[in-house]
């Protein structure tokens, strides 16, 4: 699969075709989609798959995506809507995200939630 890529290089091609993006950097090694190197030891909130989220401090990761938090607290959901999330929490401590079932990493610091514009008040 990738030898189409390689011989799109060679054979003097500036950039990929449309819809391609380049797996490869002018080093040669693969560019990974999300650089978690700057998360390393700081707070990171996780979305897993099955509507669990925790928060926690990044101590490392792989390729495949695998974290390591430690401190790692996680948001309970409510008994009557399994779609939220309550402000009850569970300790965790230290934990190992499976890569497959991580869909979002987001940093902690700098992030507020804010209400939501587009909920329409009672009676409207």
């Amino acid at each position: 699969f990738f030898g189409f890529f390689d011989f799109w290089v060679k054979c003097g091609k500036s950039s990929f075709p449309k819809g391609y993006r380049n797996l490869n950097t002018q080093s040669g090694r693969k560019e990974t989609v999300l650089d978690l190197a700057k998360f390393v030891d700081k707070g990171v909130q996780v979305k897993l798959t099955g509507g669990r989220q925790v928060t926690g401090t990044l101590k490392g990761y792989d390729q495949l995506l695998n974290l390591v938090l430690d401190e790692a607290v996680e948001f309970l959901r409510d008994q009557d809507d399994p779609l939220k999330t309550t402000d009850q929490t569970r300790r965790l401590g230290l934990i190992v995200c499976r890569g497959t079932a991580v869909m979002l990493v987001s940093p902690t610091d700098g992030t507020d939630e804010i209400a939501n514009p587009f909920i329409q008040p009672d009676g409207a």
